[in-house]
């Protein structure tokens, strides 16, 4: 089994852009469990979809790095319990595959590990007993730059954040953004990328780049998701959301609404 395990799905015999009158854009997955039964099981699942195709599987930690570095694949179906580290071996995963999305499958709902995946920039959190149908939406939405928690996985992420931010206030709960600044924020927590920013903004991608960094240093955040929470608990863009309503409803109705703008945005670095 394990010399197989690494392998190239058979019978791709339908274009990678494409496929069908009505589909969108092939999504090509990795499957990377330990067990055979689940793997094959994911494969009938799929089959079924038409524009979902697993490209590669493998069944230990290695055949997956191997899989994902062999095979042009979008996504990524990970077991944690492929690693003993899993979150040491995720983070070295999406650090070789920088362009690999990684949906990562938990044995039973953990807090802890969800908190510390979704952390180190884990694309999609679902547990074994997900249900099909949930799964195939999780693949489209992380396929799509959209990230994947179940309510309990947003709630935990909430919460954490709460629990953080109700610390005694310091003097970056003082800080003023520019409008400059607050807009491009305010684009941000709207599920908006980098490239569309710079559009709405007006200026280039590396210059929304440049701002990001500097509001990540102001208000002592490390990452999109992180910027989000901070300006819900700290309703740092009222009065200022209005600026960017142009481009897109505000999502700054409800804190799981903001929460899904901030995963919409994806991982998408500032560097």
């Amino acid at each position: 089994m394990a010399g197989t395990s690494v392998s190239l799905e058979e019978n791709l015999g339908q274009p990678l852009e494409s496929v069908g009158e009505n589909a969108g854009p092939l999504i090509r997955v990795i499957v990377a469990d330990t067990q055979a039964i689940f793997r094959a099981g994911l494969r009938k699942i799929f089959a079924v979809e038409d524009d979902i195709r697993v490209v590669g599987q493998a069944e230990t930690l290695d055949q997956a790095l191997s899989a994902a570095k062999k095979f042009s694949a979008d996504v990524m179906i990970f077991e944690a319990a492929l690693s003993s580290h899993p979150i040491e071996a995720v983070a070295d995963l999406l650090r070789q595959t920088p362009g690999l999305r990684l949906v990562v499958v938990t044995a039973e709902p953990n807090e802890e590990l969800t908190l510390e995946l979704f952390r180190r920039g884990v694309h999609g959190i679902v547990s074994r007993e997900v249900d099909p149908d949930m799964l195939v939406e999780c693949l489209h939405k992380v396929s799509h730059g959209e990230s994947w928690l179940d309510s309990r996985g947003t709630q935990w992420v909430l919460e954490a954040y709460r629990t953080q931010s109700s610390r005694p206030a310091s003097s970056r709960s003082k800080v003023q953004l520019t409008p400059k600044e607050s807009l491009i924020v305010s684009c941000v927590t709207q599920g908006m990328k980098n490239k569309e920013i710079a559009v709405r903004v007006g200026t280039t991608e590396q210059v929304v780049k440049n701002y990001l960094r500097k509001v990540y240093d102001k208000l002592g955040v490390a990452d999109r998701l992180e910027l989000a929470l901070y300006c819900l608990n700290n309703r740092i863009l009222d009065g200022s959301a209005s600026q960017a309503s142009s481009a897109r409803p505000s999502p700054a109705n409800g804190s799981a609404n903001l929460l899904q703008a901030a995963a919409a945005a994806g991982t998408e670095n500032v560097s």
